[in-house]
């Protein structure tokens, strides 16, 4: 196996020192940040196709931050303003929050869980919201399980595809410069194919994290060497830190 030099992590770079830093310290490793996928809008017209009339709806239904700001930003493209009646329900007080960014927080009714759909559902007590009729910010990859979520609730749910993922353009990069790639989602993969028609693996070292990304390298045909998360290994950084520490 070729000595372990540089290591690409297919996400943004991290904003403040992370665990990440600490192997390039204890390993003499080089890591790079470079994402291999980006969100964007759907376009006004590809929403329109929907046929989806947003004020409509008396609440909002929000599972992250990201979510938030493709709502605001069709809405602001479709010249709509947001009445201040609107209720919005967040899957955590985090995202909840970050509605400032838009919204006067203090005049509005805002609900939020601890993180999980099943707390946004209790904590919310959104049984007694029945009547409202809720509008779901869904991106184009969403889990099935989060509108059957609230369909089982037996509230009246709208299904709204507002953002999507994309393959970021991988142009100016050379992914044999690396030894180990690490992807944390399916559409890495995609994107890595997508920039790289003729890709080849060789001795390059795939790690990837959770099982949907795992299956999507063995789809490929592509060598998986490091997983994660496993029993003691929560992250990428720990599942990158022991593979370093058993072959450096």
């Amino acid at each position: 196996m070729r000595k372990i030099k540089k290591i690409l992590i297919s996400q943004p770079e991290p904003s403040e020192k992370s665990p990440y830093s600490d192997l390039v310290e204890k390993y003499n490793v080089k890591i790079e940040f470079r994402p291999f996928i980006q969100v964007e809008s759907v376009s006004i017209t590809d929403f329109r196709k929907q046929r989806i009339d947003i004020l409509s709806h008396t609440a909002v239904i929000f599972t992250a931050r990201t979510a938030i700001d493709h709502f605001f930003h069709i809405c602001e493209g479709m010249r709509i303003t947001i009445p201040e009646t609107m209720k919005y329900f967040c899957m955590s007080e985090t995202i909840a929050v970050y509605l400032q960014k838009y919204i006067i927080y203090r005049k509005r009714k805002i609900f939020y869980g601890n993180g999980t759909l099943s707390s946004l559902l209790e904590l919310t007590n959104i049984s007694k919201h029945k009547p409202e009729k809720f509008f779901l910010v869904l991106a184009d990859s969403f889990k099935p399980e989060v509108p059957k979520t609230f369909e089982r609730a037996k509230l009246k749910v709208t299904r709204a595809i507002l953002y999507r993922t994309v393959a970021s353009n991988l142009s100016d990069l050379n992914p044999k410069d690396y030894d180990i790639i690490a992807f944390f989602s399916p559409q890495e993969i995609k994107s890595l194919q997508n920039n790289f028609p003729n890709f080849e693996q060789e001795n390059i070292l795939f790690a990837a994290f959770g099982p949907t990304t795992a299956k999507a390298i063995k789809a490929a045909k592509y060598v998986l060497s490091i997983e994660a998360p496993k029993a003691e290994i929560p992250s990428m950084s720990k599942a990158l830190d022991m593979f370093l520490k058993a072959n450096l």
